[in-house]
């Protein structure tokens, strides 16, 4: 068996959204490594720039866009203009809205806020792309989702619930789209060190120290580094026999 045929992605284009930092960033830059083009996606025009200049660096390839995705039909425009660019063989689904709150304090603002990244722009980016890579014959959707979706959290009510649909709609889009070799899975990590929960991190070192320890089987949390490898495998020929699964990296729970 070749592993550059199976885990290879030259020739692939992919997506990214939300690629500026953490997981995203992360993920582009492996699939850039593995020889995919990169669209990078962000919400400002200097969002993405350093993580296409690293990619560069490297030897790779990206382009970037500009988009909010909360935005009504942004996710549809987002997968025009990625086609523009090239057609889309691979969207990593990254971007998301998570402000944390109970069901008694969650405000209909922050709720519409969540849906709309969350949930909205996916159905419209799933609605725009899953046509054109069935017609193409080839095409790969990895929905980064949480352990949330499965172990939902008071404090992230909004958040769990939208993860949770959005694993439901990649596990009823996967079921249409498989004999077209159109393979839709989600990545689920656990808690995950980005700058999403750095203020917790750097405010309180020592509670972040015992919160980490007690979370997980490994007692720590996970780098948007680890994340990569999944990722590759969901976006390449090897995972041809795997759609509307879930891979959860969590450390173990």
């Amino acid at each position: 068996m070749n592993l550059e045929t199976v885990f290879g992605l030259h020739g692939r284009t992919a997506l990214v959204t939300g690629s500026s930092r953490g997981i995203g960033a992360a993920i582009a830059e492996g699939l850039a490594g593995a020889g995919a083009r990169v669209i990078l996606h962000g919400t400002t025009d200097a969002g993405t720039k350093a993580v296409h200049a690293r990619i560069e660096v490297a030897g790779g390839v990206a382009d970037e866009l500009v988009c909010d995705l909360a935005a009504p039909e942004a996710g549809r425009k987002l997968i025009l203009q990625a086609e523009a660019l090239a057609p889309v063989d691979i969207l990593v689904i990254n971007a998301s809205a998570q402000i944390n709150a109970g069901l008694a304090d969650l405000t209909a603002a922050d709720l519409s806020f969540q849906l709309a990244v969350n949930l909205g722009s996916t159905v419209d980016m799933l609605q725009t792309v899953l046509p054109l890579m069935a017609a193409r014959g080839w095409g790969r959707v990895v929905s980064i989702g949480s352990v949330n979706q499965l172990r939902p959290k008071g404090v992230v009510t909004a958040y769990a619930a939208t993860k949770a649909a959005q694993h439901n709609l990649i596990q009823s889009q996967a079921r249409d789209y498989a004999r077209s070799n159109v393979l839709l899975n989600t990545l689920a990590p656990g808690l995950i060190d980005t700058d999403r929960n750095a203020h917790r991190r750097d405010n309180d070192p020592e509670g972040w120290a015992q919160y980490t320890r007690s979370l997980n089987w490994m007692g720590r949390a996970g780098q948007p580094a680890e994340m990569v490898g999944a990722a590759i495998f969901l976006a390449s020929d090897a995972c041809s026999f795997m759609t509307g699964e879930a891979i959860f990296l969590t450390g173990g729970y």
